[in-house]
């Protein structure tokens, strides 16, 4: 019977010395986090795609005059505004923006490459409806829209 006293005894001072170490007051360093200290939560998830014409040629292609004339531009509005929804790797996944990663420009094209596009992008097209497109080059989520290719004569196709 003393045993069992002696042995509760024991665990209840266990008991207080694990509380009385839950309860110590904390150095006032301890409330701050440093840089580096937590991973970043935005790095885990791939963001969805984002469009911009910040890279828009005004030169070559057509400009958004000819496309509201032809009726394309509410069809590339509506045709962007749902890739928005996915992720990079799911819009090329379903084939729905093909990326041409063997060349750096096309061999045989109607176009030139832009001075103000780097020499290294891996440029790709998103169709619209048939051969409408839109070409332009993906920096990490963010698609840059560079040119309106509504006959299909960025990468011109033989058939044979």
């Amino acid at each position: 019977m003393q045993f069992h006293i002696l042995e509760e005894k024991k665990s209840l001072k266990k008991y207080f010395k694990r509380m009385n170490k839950k309860f110590t007051p904390r150095l006032k360093s301890s409330y701050f986090r440093k840089p580096g200290d937590l991973e970043d939560r935005s790095l885990k998830k791939e963001k969805n795609i984002v469009f911009t014409f910040i890279d828009f040629d005004r030169n070559q292609g057509q400009s958004f005059e000819e496309w509201e004339k032809n009726g394309l531009l509410a069809s590339l509005l509506n045709k962007i505004s749902g890739v928005c929804q996915l992720r990079v790797a799911e819009a090329i996944h379903q084939g729905i923006i093909k990326v041409y990663t063997k060349v750096d420009f096309p061999p045989s094209t109607k176009f030139y490459h832009p001075r103000h596009i780097p020499d290294n992008v891996k440029w790709s097209s998103l169709h619209i409806k048939g051969k409408e497109c839109i070409i332009g080059y993906f920096d990490d989520n963010i698609f840059h829209i560079v040119f309106f290719d509504k006959d299909h004569e960025f990468w011109i196709c033989t058939k044979d």
